[in-house]
């Protein structure tokens, strides 16, 4: 019998911790003693608690800004989601290539790479559990409700989520590098310790071939170029990568024009550096975003002006692809064997990323 609720998202259960504290504590603020103290808690998560009066200082409610001294009996009821765990799912994988070392797949749009707080099941990591044998759940982490929400795929509970994953000796699938839910294309899955440091080390020193292909609104007018702009969380949302004036990683695109059309181009991309989302934010940044990218820009009709024939071209496409128009199109890299073999590998285009190419095509005539 299925639940009755969205299994991504089970009922919280509420759990209790209780803290004695020792002789020799320092007279630290209550919400920080929490906040180091209860795993996966986040500050502000820590002081709703203490304000809503679920945590109590010897019987009592408490000030957030309550110094904790020898001896206070702490007690904190907390709601929380509960704990992630790996579940081997028999997902259909479209596998280009596999051997003892290695799997390279063709990873449709709509799936997530790692299991996270939103995402515990369908993710490719439940597919290859299932693949590599695993049948029984393995259990990963206690469960942060500040990540409860974000499906990035690079936000801090994945990082934790591969880590443990790595760490596992019942676990096998070493994925290499991700791409977001809504990207489709090309990944390599590393099956032992020793193929994924040497296929990692390749992806950051940028030995490994990635080429990308994105529709992006109107006209780009060089024929090639290259977007630089340090990359990091973004001021504005947490959830979302932004170009900084300050701070963040260094983040180069290169692009080539392929095709334009009356309201949009089709780019080949390649990637200098590998930074979250960087594709979709340098396009947007230099003022071309994807079509159908609702984070950044793309998933309304741009540069329509008053133009009607812009504009229902424009509504087309995204009826077409209502994801970001982005596809991983080739990858290759040396086989981790150390004999020095190149492997490279080209995927067709989806079909609804060839529908928008024919729908844009068919408007330029």
């Amino acid at each position: 019998m299925e639940p009755d609720f969205d299994r991504n998202y089970p009922p919280h259960i509420e759990r209790i911790f209780t803290f004695t504290i020792p002789s020799k504590q320092a007279p630290v603020r209550l919400d920080v003693f929490l906040t180091e103290s209860l795993p996966n808690a986040s500050r502000s998560k820590v002081q709703d608690a203490i304000e809503a009066g679920t945590v109590l200082v010897n019987g009592a409610p408490a000030k957030v800004s309550r110094k904790i001294q020898p001896a206070d009996v702490i007690e904190c009821r907390l709601m929380k989601p509960p704990p992630l765990e790996l579940v081997p799912e028999n997902i259909p994988l479209d596998i280009c290539y596999e051997d003892d070392a290695l799997m390279v797949i063709n990873k449709p749009a709509g799936m997530v790479v790692h299991p996270g707080f939103g995402n515990r099941y369908g993710t490719l990591v439940n597919a290859l559990l299932w693949h590599f044998g695993q049948r029984e759940a393995v259990p990963l982490l206690e469960a942060n409700e500040d990540d409860e929400d974000d499906d990035s795929e690079e936000a801090t509970e994945n990082t934790r989520t591969e880590s443990a994953l790595l760490a596992s000796d019942a676990v096998r699938p070493g994925i290499v590098h991700r791409l977001d839910k809504d990207t489709s294309g090309i990944l390599v899955i590393a099956k032992d310790a020793v193929s994924h440091a040497r296929l990692a080390k390749q992806f950051a020193e940028r030995t490994a071939k990635r080429q990308y292909y994105a529709l992006v609104w109107g006209i780009v007018k060089e024929d090639v170029g290259v977007i630089e702009g340090n990359l990091g969380r973004s001021p504005r949302d947490r959830k979302k990568m932004a170009v900084l004036p300050k701070g963040g990683k260094i983040a180069i695109t290169e692009y080539t024009v392929l095709e334009r059309f009356s309201s949009c181009t089709l780019l080949a991309l390649k990637l200098r550096t590998g930074r979250t989302h960087q594709i979709r934010v340098h396009c947007a940044h230099i003022k071309h975003p994807l079509v159908g990218d609702e984070d950044y820009g793309g998933s309304g009709v741009v540069y329509a002006g008053n133009s009607g024939q812009w504009k229902g071209l424009g509504e087309r496409l995204l009826k077409l692809i209502p994801r970001q128009a982005l596809h991983a199109k080739t990858l290759g890299f040396t086989h981790p064997s150390g004999e020095g073999r190149w492997l490279e590998f080209d995927s067709a285009l989806p079909e609804d990323f060839a529908a928008a190419l024919e729908a844009a095509r068919k408007e330029a005539m």
